[in-house]
């Protein structure tokens, strides 16, 4: 079907407001402007980023951050809130739920997927909610302020999100696993180990093996009762049990249908003017539940009703997402077939703690990786599984020695990565397609996102962006004013202890010397005291992630200005304590180190506070070097203190 038969015959209409459904109108109306196009969605809503509704349910993000990178084209009438109940094949119209027909000449189902609500006893007991869409999170929102035990129900991406968001409000948040690990289809059981010690860590009680066999409480939840006889009280219940594709409609039709709807490599279903794509479609028996394949069949559908011969060959499942702060990566095979498999694992664990990675190798090719905590590699990595690239023995060596699969290479540096390799995860765009976009005139984040749709669903790509695009700004961080404003202060205050010193009065006819307060012992007491408090309150703050209380009181973008508010007080504590004088021996060592550390800590929110305004290769060398400075600054202050203090008492 060509697009002037469309235009001029019958419009296209699309079923579905999710991401799905919106890239295809995006990638038609990029290919074919004055296509006709009706859009329907059962959701009163603008389309909206599904990606960050746990940000919106944590308070980390606002409507307008979950609605910026959706715009709808102008061409496009949009029929929000208005649920499609029935195809009628033979006239080519859809029915809306008021009796209205309308008219098509290609017709997209983009219903997605629902949440699945298992059957067990009380599950519509109030107070038991699911966590899917917008509508989800409202009501999360307003019930978390007063809930004080929530109990999630599934430990898979979705129930970890949602266990995080809850958490913020300081609600005892208990996730119930019936699996023997975390993220069972994405990790292996060493890599689940890892998850769980952040997930603990968080503050995220955690219950494995655990199955549900009711939920107690009649006129609202009481608790949640396991199959082991154990009853866990609380007061909110979160299913989040996986997803059931919106298949229904297509059923009413008498389309095939298996798990979901079913479409051919053209993304056809058995009637060839109605497609699928997202959720609700199953191709080869597969049905994926995931953004990046549901943006694939997007966009081969797309293709394919502007007259191309575009073809969906399927999807490498992938992952690459953070959990509770913690990434987590997951790409192609992760456990063995069966027992005759020839696949081979080869794993590191990092020995600082910093994470673990783990490969399956099949007849020397790379066929599945997973990783949890940071791995540079991840992008080419992605590449070759998709690639089936061949992996060497010196290159499975390495990796199990340092985990790497190559030399040592800039591997942040994004035009050093191959065309293949994606760039953007969420949408599956590739460095090739952002470089053809570059040479046709995209140079900057917003041009790119518009003409491929990389950064528009978690925006985690877009420094990545920024240096295809020819190193143009960082996007301002949050709560940049007042970190560049604490970080001016603090850069003064630690310049004004090294540079001056105040001076002792010159005469004993005074009202009042200054001088007793880092003379005489009391003073002396208060404010070192006072220092040493201060000094504890930085030292907490700097170990933010690792104390669930601290962590879920503010966001972080506040923690970090505090920690620059104190780091001014410090030197103003200081200057009392010592009158700007820097001592001697290891005195004088210990107040040089905190002013050093000061200073870096100062330049650092600087630099940061102003990323916008500077080079981001400039930005990255110097938040880089200020960060080492800091840390080796701060690293014997500890034991200097203590000696600081003995000797005090002692002498």
């Amino acid at each position: 079907m060509s697009p002037e038969q469309l235009s001029l015959d019958h419009p296209l209409v699309v079923v579905g407001s999710g991401p799905a459904g919106h890239r295809l109108i995006q990638a038609v109306c990029q290919r074919a402007p004055s296509t006709p196009i009706v859009w329907f969605g059962d959701e009163p809503w603008a389309p909206y980023n599904r990606v960050k509704l746990s940000s919106l349910l944590a308070g980390e993000a606002s409507w307008d951050d979950i609605t910026e990178a959706t715009p709808i084209p102008d061409a496009v009438e949009t029929r929000f809130g208005l649920r499609i109940e029935r195809i009628d094949r033979a006239e080519s119209q859809v029915i809306d739920v008021q009796g209205q027909r309308q008219r098509y000449g290609a017709l997209v189902l983009a219903t997605g997927s629902r949440a699945h609500v298992p059957s067990i006893p009380g599950v519509q007991t109030p107070g038991v909610f699911t966590f899917r869409h917008l509508n989800d999170a409202q009501k999360l929102q307003a019930r978390s302020v007063r809930s004080r035990t929530t109990v999630v129900i599934g430990g898979g991406l979705l129930g970890l999100e949602a266990a995080r968001a809850v958490r913020r409000y300081n609600t005892h948040v208990i996730v119930v696993e019936h699996a023997d690990r975390l993220m069972s289809r994405q990790l292996d059981g060493e890599g689940a180990q890892w998850l769980l010690k952040e997930v603990l860590a968080a503050g995220i009680e955690v219950r494995l093996s655990a199955g549900v066999k009711g939920i107690e409480g009649t006129g609202e939840v009481k608790g949640v009762l396991l199959r082991s006889g154990e009853v866990i009280a609380c007061d909110t219940v979160i299913i989040a049990t996986g997803i059931v594709p919106n298949n229904e409609l297509a059923l009413r039709a008498g389309l095939q249908v298996g798990r979901g709807i079913k479409i051919d490599d053209a993304t056809r279903t058995s009637d060839e003017h109605i497609y699928a794509v997202g959720e609700c479609a199953e191709h080869n028996g597969e049905v994926y539940g995931l953004v990046a394949p549901g943006l694939e069949q997007a966009a081969v559908a797309a293709n394919r009703i502007c007259g191309g011969e575009a073809v969906y060959t399927g999807s490498v499942l992938a992952t690459n997402l953070k959990v509770l702060g913690c990434k987590v990566f997951s790409l192609g095979e992760v456990e063995r077939g069966s027992a005759a498999d020839p696949v081979r694992e080869y794993s590191f664990a990092d020995p600082d703690g910093d994470g673990y990675r783990r490969i399956m190798v099949r007849n020397g090719q790379l066929v599945g990786a997973q990783a949890v905590g940071p791995w540079p590699e991840t992008p080419r990595v992605q590449e070759a599984v998709r690639q089936g690239r061949r992996l060497y023995p010196w290159q499975t060596l390495r990796f199990m020695r340092i985990g790497q699969l190559w030399p040592d290479t800039d591997a942040s540096d994004v035009n050093l990565w191959p065309a293949d390799a994606t760039v953007c995860n969420c949408t599956g765009v590739t460095r090739g397609q952002l470089d053809v976009a570059c040479q046709q005139g995209c140079k900057s984040v917003e041009a790119l996102s518009q003409a491929t749709g990389a950064g528009t669903v978690c925006g985690s790509c877009k420094p990545l962006l920024v240096d295809l695009a020819g190193g143009g700004p960082l996007p301002p961080e949050r709560g940049w004013k007042p970190l560049t404003v604490f970080g001016g202060v603090a850069l003064l205050a630690a310049l004004f202890y090294l540079l001056l010193k105040i001076p002792f009065p010159d005469t004993a006819d005074l009202a009042w010397r200054w001088d007793v307060i880092w003379r005489e012992s009391l003073y002396k007491q208060i404010s070192g005291y006072s220092a040493l408090g201060v000094m504890v309150l930085l030292a907490i703050i700097g170990l933010r992630k690792r104390w669930p209380t601290l962590s879920n009181l503010f966001q972080f973008s506040g923690w970090r200005v505090v920690h620059v508010m104190l780091g001014a007080l410090l030197v103003a504590v200081m200057l009392v304590h010592t009158g700007g004088r820097l001592g001697a021996n290891l005195d004088m060592v210990m107040t040089l180190m905190s002013v050093v550390a000061v200073l870096s800590g100062a330049a650092l929110a600087l630099i940061v506070g102003r990323q916008q305004a500077l080079a981001p290769g400039f930005v990255k060398r110097t938040q880089r070097g200020a960060v080492w400075i800091h840390i080796l600054a701060l690293w014997g202050l500890p034991a200097l203190l203590g000696l600081h203090i003995l000797k005090a008492y002692y002498f």
